[in-house]
């Protein structure tokens, strides 16, 4: 009942929602359409476009290569690119994760309809000056996480989403996890939408290459995240020690954490006394949130398909139910 009533509220056509304990699903349920025009409704099995969520992904795909020794978090960028401005000499890998590398966001005038190469992308992050010395400051970077995908390719030879599918998706049956593709036929895909002056409209197109980056371009439905949920609480991709450096805000140069409690891909946080380790993400009409309230093993996931969506309200008073109903 509360969740349609937020979704008429917020004009939220389809929302698919997840509530685990421990690695089990406890609920996983579909609302609204999917596809308006065609009135198909959301299954637990309907595919989202992930939107930064997917952050997490390309960064354990780094800490997997740093557990193997390929790569190392204190690792100048000048290592990888060596064609790179000198002021990515000052830069780490653990900067770049963390959001505290000076990186910033896709410029005012971005073409999202140019089909970049992924050496146009990087060489576009270059041209950009740091917005403050490495490691002094945290500021949110998309660019940040697209290079590190250009990373993951240099340093193993593969597109870091052919890597990830190998080493994290295919291993956990995550059967519809993938990078992002328009053309492709993908079985239960939902469409994305946007409201335009409080009316329903598709989203915007953006082109393919654009939609491949590592700052978060997949699609998941909630049932492959139940399976990574789970995975989470073993070491079938990595060791705990590495997760926790995940799931730890990341200190600045002056040893201070970043006051954002951002780690590796994910936000670590609290929520009226519980511990929080979540993230959001926003792109092409899809709206997601990923919660996992790690000491009461309780992990709330809502995917929808519209760009406004507040989503926070909705994972927060859905956490709220359940942890009241773990008391009693």
């Amino acid at each position: 009942k509360y969740v349609r009533s937020e979704m008429e509220r917020q004009h939220i056509p389809g929302l698919a929602l997840l509530v685990s304990r421990g690695g089990k699903i406890v609920l996983a349920e579909g609302f609204g359409l999917a596809n308006v025009e065609l009135q198909v409704p959301v299954k637990p099995e309907t595919v989202f476009q992930s939107g930064s969520v997917g952050k997490q992904f390309t960064a354990t795909a780094v800490m997997m290569l740093v557990e193997e020794g390929k790569v190392g978090l204190d690792d100048p960028l000048t290592k990888y690119f060596a064609d790179a401005p000198a002021t990515w000499k000052e830069v780490t890998v653990r900067e770049l994760l963390s959001h505290t590398a000076g990186f910033g966001d896709y410029p005012d005038k971005f073409d999202f309809r140019k089909d970049w190469t992924e050496d146009e992308e990087l060489k576009l992050v270059e041209s950009i000056p740091l917005a403050f010395p490495p490691g002094t400051k945290w500021k949110y970077s998309n660019l940040g996480y697209l290079t590190l995908g250009v990373l993951i390719h240099r340093v193993t030879g593969e597109f870091y989403g052919d890597f990830l599918q190998q080493r994290i998706f295919h291993p956990l049956g995550m059967e519809t996890t993938r990078i992002i593709s328009e053309a492709d036929i993908v079985p239960n895909r939902a469409a994305g939408y946007r409201l335009v002056k409080g009316e329903l409209q598709n989203q915007e197109w953006v082109s393919p290459v654009v939609n491949t980056t590592a700052d978060g371009s997949l699609y998941f439905s909630i049932l492959d995240l139940a399976k990574w949920d789970a995975a989470l609480y073993s070491e079938k991709q990595l060791t705990r020690s590495s997760l926790e450096q995940m799931w730890t805000p990341a200190k600045l140069k002056n040893g201070q954490p970043n006051k954002d409690g951002y780690g590796f891909g994910w936000s670590i946080g609290e929520r009226h006394g519980h511990r929080v380790i979540s993230h959001g993400g926003a792109w092409q009409g899809f709206e997601t949130t990923i919660a996992r309230f790690v000491n009461d093993q309780l992990t709330v996931v809502v995917l929808t398909n519209l760009a406004e969506a507040e989503l926070g309200v909705i994972a927060e008073h859905v956490a709220e139910v359940y942890l009241a109903d773990a008391k009693n």
